[in-house]
């Protein structure tokens, strides 16, 4: 069957309701005499409450309840939206005694009203004990400050190396061959370390959530989330409660990147449904959202590579230090990321790789998910390093990766084991260098101005769903008149997955787009997905929905040839009509649709999941020309190319659109994100101003190109492409730096400051 939908760049289902207003946000289905929450956090990095007087703040106008550690659950849980058992710890409370950094919740507040519920938190009054805080990760492990001393603290997965007696969330090494005699014959060994950030999502939509009883007495959270069905089980382990009282519904989002794969709200509004039977809101300001959220982990990682003088790659050694914060949602499993998805790019040469990783606990805001989950930062490193021995043994960056690349059929060790079963990436980058006009502008050029003109390369790889470990499942149903009714449990969250599994939908049963209507998320009513996060949307839900159509075809034949009084075996189906191959008689799918709603005729729906015992890595190769001002250290990207291989493209606009966004994220990372932090442990950057990322005025050109493999495993040959793109900015731009001044930045962002400084020799 030839490609009828898939690979079309088909304009999003849900466009025109987007540009004309119509799109149903959380805030806005919200019931009339909802309650306002507000909490009350903490000023402190590290203390414990010595007492609290809520009285004033009861007897306040409009207030509902007042809450505090006394009235709260006493069961530790996460935050984390991961499959069970989760690898973060269960180290949370709802609101504890215990606080562990600026702007834990030490009270909830529900008034009718926001003012009433912030005049209320004025009223309450705290004494805090202050405790010594630990700020810098290379001091946490082992730091006479225990961050979690608390004796019911867990770690469901013992294999993450978890020691909170330790300040240590995870740790753990891989490693294939002996690194240390590998290195010990190469004739260039780099050794160097890097340094990324707490970097924001800065989503549109802050974190919310409204919760109200139902007809039944059960608890529905409507959330702007990622995880709908992690949600239902965060929220009923938190209130102590069975998930069957749960219900989620997960509305349109405004953006996520990862934030929301972490339940950052959810509690609190659910708690106070709990107490006073009422509907309540949540709502983030931006402040908190930028100073009490889930942002990017903070890396320390060391990168040991050496390479034979021709530019062979023989071994990596790699050791990553990863700040989890105050508490350890996604700790143990971003940092794997940041050596799982950067050796293995240089399979093809390697010998030897060791990997490891120390995920520690400090008194700052908690970190979470963000897209790139952990490989930015390692993809960061390595690829930095490779550049640098580039440099070493006077070659071009580009042609070293061309001879030590990862190609197809090889077996990648680092990357636990798989085989790149698809893979272009060597065709990336002699596309990427195409675009940029490497061969030209490699390495600088002085422009009239005095401004320099140079150029960097950088390759990424991500993966394709959690392997062994995420589901999807998918239902589709003919509806009357011979359309379909798909229902998912993934989010869309501005992706266009809603509209990529409608074209796997219609590609499958021979239909036109318009013919399938998408329904979720509503965790009542549709099939389980372990959410949206991993880049598991189009490769692993894609897969179930290809699944359930195939099962709903097979059902389709079967009424129809029992229509047409023929064997299922001698009738087919070619997305009009089911047609029996003796008498040639045909029975259309309209009247198979109808005939389904008489005596005798059984409904024609099938459910499906998808999952895979491997996750395929999407390749990317990316080329940046920056401008850099000698007098002001002032760095500007004007050009960026990036060649993408996600398998087959299943609608090649919104694959460019997701690129576009995801190299314009990293070049903010590269160039502006940098989260400030007082030594008290404040967060400084609490807005859009103090925390700068990138605007339309800010973007340059970017280009992107699809260099077309063919995954086996995924739906048409798809593969993910949601997060590999972002990773390649950072060490392109450090690169082109570099190659502009001589200048080697290796802790983000690369300010002016950096490259003058750097440019005097200083520090």
């Amino acid at each position: 069957m030839s490609n009828r939908v898939v690979g079309q760049g088909v304009r999003k289902k849900d466009a025109m309701a987007l540009v004309s207003g119509q799109g149903v946000y959380t805030e806005d289905i919200a019931p009339g005499g909802c309650l306002c929450v507000k909490l009350l956090r903490s000023p402190h990095a590290h203390a414990v409450v010595r007492s609290i007087d809520v009285s004033r703040a009861k007897e306040a106008p409009g207030v509902a309840c007042v809450l505090t550690w006394e009235d709260a659950p006493k069961t530790r849980f996460t935050q984390a939206g991961q499959t069970y058992p989760e690898f973060s710890p269960y180290d949370r409370l709802i609101l504890d005694r215990h606080l562990r950094c600026v702007g834990d919740p030490v009270a909830i507040v529900a008034a009718e009203t926001e003012r009433q519920a912030l005049a209320a938190i004025d009223r309450i009054r705290v004494e805090y004990d202050v405790l010594p805080a630990v700020l810098d990760a290379r001091e946490a492990l082992d730091n006479e400050t225990l961050i979690h001393p608390e004796a019911d603290w867990r770690a469901l997965v013992p294999e993450c190396g978890a020691d909170n007696r330790r300040n240590l969330v995870a740790h753990g090494c891989d490693q294939d061959g002996d690194v240390e005699a590998e290195l010990a014959c190469c004739d260039v060994v780099i050794d160097r370390e890097y340094e990324t950030h707490a970097n924001q999502q800065c989503m549109m939509e802050t974190f919310r959530a409204f919760c109200m009883p139902d007809a039944y007495g059960r608890l529905t959270v409507v959330s702007s989330t990622q995880i709908p069905f992690h949600v239902r089980r965060i929220v009923a382990t938190a209130l102590e409660i069975s998930k069957s009282r749960v219900r989620v519904v997960k509305p349109r989002i405004g953006g996520g990147f990862g934030a929301k794969q972490t339940a950052v709200c959810e509690v609190y509004p659910a708690l106070v449904t709990m107490k006073t039977g009422r509907a309540a809101m949540l709502v983030f300001t931006r402040e908190e959202a930028m100073t009490v959220s889930s942002p990017r982990h903070a890396m320390r990682m060391r990168v040991r590579l050496g390479a034979t003088r021709d530019g062979t790659i023989r071994a990596i050694d790699m050791h990553t230090l990863s700040n989890t914060g105050a508490y350890g949602e996604h700790g143990p499993t971003t940092v794997g990321l940041s050596g799982h998805k950067s050796i293995p790019l240089y399979t093809h040469s390697l010998r030897a790789f060791r990997f490891s990783w120390d995920v520690v606990y400090t008194n700052t805001m908690s970190a979470g998910a963000y897209r790139g989950y952990g490989a930015t930062q390692g993809i960061f490193a390595v690829e930095s390093a490779v550049n640098e021995l580039a440099h070493a043994l006077g070659m071009d960056p580009a042609a070293l990766r061309e001879a030590n690349a990862v190609r197809e059929g090889e077996v990648m060790p680092a990357y636990y084991g798989e085989t790149a079963g698809s893979c272009a990436l060597s065709r990336c980058i002699a596309r990427a260098k195409e675009m940029i006009g490497w061969a030209e502008k490699y390495p600088r050029r002085t422009l009239p101005n005095g401004h320099v003109r140079a150029v960097g390369i950088a390759l990424s790889m991500q993966g394709s769903g959690i392997s062994g470990v995420d589901t999807a499942s998918a239902a589709i149903r003919l509806a009357d008149e011979g359309t379909y009714n798909l229902s998912i449990g993934a989010t869309d969250m501005g992706t266009g997955c809603d509209t990529i599994l409608a074209q796997i939908a219609a590609e499958a049963l021979e239909c036109p787009l318009s013919a399938i209507s998408v329904h979720g998320v509503d965790t009542d009513v549709s099939p389980y997905d372990t959410g949206s996060y991993a880049s598991s949307t189009t490769y692993v839900t894609g897969m179930a929905v290809v699944r359930a159509c195939e099962a709903l075809r097979a059902q389709i034949v079967r009424a129809g040839a029992k229509l047409l009084g023929c064997a299922q075996e001698d009738a087919s189906f070619d997305g009009e009509a089911v047609a029996c191959e003796a008498s040639g008689r045909r029975v259309s799918l309209c009247s198979i649709a109808e005939a389904q709603m008489t005596a005798g005729m059984d409904a024609i729906a099938a459910v499906a999941s998808g999952g895979s015992p491997t996750s395929p890595p999407p390749f990317m190769a990316g080329c940046a020309e920056i401008d850099l001002d000698p007098l002001t250290g002032q760095v500007k990207v004007v050009d960026f190319a990036g060649a993408v291989d996600c398998g087959t493209v299943v609608n090649p606009n919104l694959a460019r659109v997701q690129t576009e966004g995801g190299i314009l994220q990293g070049i903010g990372m590269a160039l502006c994100e940098m989260p400030v932090m007082d030594e008290r442990g404040r967060t400084m950057s609490n807005s859009l101003l103090q925390y700068r990322i990138p605007t339309r005025q800010d973007a340059p050109r970017i280009r992107v190109a699809f260099e077309p493999s063919y995954e086996k495993s995924g739906p048409y040959g798809a593969k993910s492409i949601g997060e590999c793109v972002i990773n390649t900015p950072c060490a392109a731009i450090a690169d082109a730096v570099y190659n502009a001044c001589g200048v080697r930045v290796r802790d983000l962002p690369i300010t002016p400051e950096k490259v003058l400084l750097g440019a005097k020799g200083e520090p």
